[in-house]
């Protein structure tokens, strides 16, 4: 009984050191952000601020207007998960319960892109927009994340514990594919199909590399982009620069707050079913 004990402390203490050193950086970056300027890099370090001023938030969205990147951004992740979802679940579906010729060849295909790294495709899929006249536009930075093998295989998966006796029973009373899909399998699917759209929209969100290329108009800049720009100018800002910070993180944050029990129960559910 006591070495069962001092193991649970010790766990116990392993976890709390752990999460002190992941969450750490974050409280200092909130405490940072409203330290008045030049507090931030004092020595020795301040962990508090000593008189805490929301000045630079005003000046974030003020003078340097950075809500239009935060509604760029939200817009932007909102946008490509709702379309990502209804475009995986339908392939996942089809590649799970639909017979078709070649279905097993194209899947294993599907499967062998996973291993291509995605900077790979970024130059031919920018000529590909450039040809279609979607370079500097919104539409171009969502074009990427409407379907991906991930999400495909994500939802296949899931849709393969679909019993089939449930989608010939609707079938024979009289129901179409479609309204099968719509009535039957979305309500199955909900937790996988949260579970995908928090990361199609974390990746999004947070996605740097193809806005930067694809976007040349200030206007149309997404978070991340304009926080590196910035950067640029103000490197020595501490505290500007770290209320940019919570002003990224704390949305995506909120939302895998709010979602937790979906994804946790989409993620076991999917990894238990498929």
């Amino acid at each position: 009984m006591r070495r069962v004990r001092w193991s649970s402390v010790l766990l116990h203490a392993a976890l709390l050191v752990l999460a002190a050193a992941a969450l750490g950086p974050l409280l200092w970056m909130v405490s940072a952000s409203l330290m008045p300027a030049g507090e931030a890099s004092a020595l020795p370090p301040r962990l508090l601020p000593s008189a805490p001023t929301l000045a630079h938030y005003r000046d974030l969205f003020g003078r340097l207007r950075l809500g239009r990147a935060l509604l760029n951004s939200t817009l932007l992740a909102t946008a490509t998960s709702v379309l990502a979802v209804v475009l995986n679940a339908l392939a996942g579906y089809a590649f799970a319960k639909l017979r078709f010729r070649g279905r097993a060849r194209l899947f294993r295909l599907l499967l062998a892109l996973l291993v291509v790294p995605a900077q790979v495709a970024m130059l031919p899929l920018f000529l590909l927009l450039k040809q279609l006249g979607l370079v500097n536009t919104l539409a171009g930075v969502v074009a990427p994340g409407l379907a991906s093998v991930f999400g495909i295989f994500l939802v296949r998966q899931y849709a393969l514990s679909i019993p089939d006796d449930l989608l010939d029973a609707a079938r024979l009373d009289g129901a179409g594919e479609w309204r099968i899909f719509v009535s039957v399998v979305l309500p199955l699917l909900r937790p996988i199909l949260v579970t995908l759209a928090l990361f199609t929209f974390l990746a999004t969100w947070n996605d740097f590399m193809w806005p930067l290329i694809v976007l040349s108009d200030d206007a149309r800049y997404t978070l991340p982009v304009a926080l590196a720009n910035l950067s640029g100018e103000h490197v020595l800002d501490t505290e500007l620069m770290m209320a940019g910070a919570v002003v990224t993180v704390a949305p995506v944050l909120a939302l895998f707050l709010a979602l937790q029990r979906y994804y946790l129960q989409g993620v076991m559910l999917g990894s238990v079913k498929g």
